[in-house]
């Protein structure tokens, strides 16, 4: 893994040399081209599926809650925690998509418990299935995007 290139951003950033947003893209091309090689050498598949698919999979299973409640929770925690050692991508992706979903509830209870944020807990509800497929598309895509508007528990 590139340590002195990580450090060096990280430095860049802690200065205001370069924006949060910035960073956030950098770290995740230096992380990405770390995977490649890795990937390239021969790392054990993610259950038979291209990185890109299994990690737009983990994106998309949050959206099993609205079929079977805790199902959006608990299928992209066992995909993370089941393959989170065998590839950083799926670690990160992991951490974001968790870091998202605790967010969102807590904004959800939040809302709930206010009368006025009942009518927005629908558009909460909206803005939460639109991120969801775009992190899926952009997963899919091979890139990797930061949910806006959540709080990082994992880091």
């Amino acid at each position: 893994m590139k340590y002195e290139d990580l450090k060096i951003l990280d430095q860049l950033r802690e200065k205001g040399s370069i924006t949060e947003e910035e960073y956030q893209r950098e770290k995740a091309k230096i992380l990405n081209e770390t995977i490649s090689s890795s990937t390239s050498s021969g790392s054990k598949p993610l259950f038979g599926l291209e990185e890109n698919t299994y990690l737009m999979l983990m994106h998309v299973s949050q959206l099993l809650g609205l079929l079977i409640p805790l199902a959006g929770f608990v299928a992209p925690v066992l995909m993370w925690v089941i393959n989170k050692d065998i590839n950083a991508n799926v670690d990160l992706h992991g951490k974001n998509i968790l870091n998202f979903t605790i967010s969102y509830l807590i904004y959800s209870a939040v809302l709930a418990i206010t009368i006025i944020g009942i009518p927005l807990l629908v558009v909460l509800g909206i803005v939460y299935l639109v991120f969801v497929i775009l992190a899926a598309v952009k997963a899919n895509n091979g890139e990797y995007w930061r949910y806006p508007f959540i709080i990082q528990f994992l880091k």
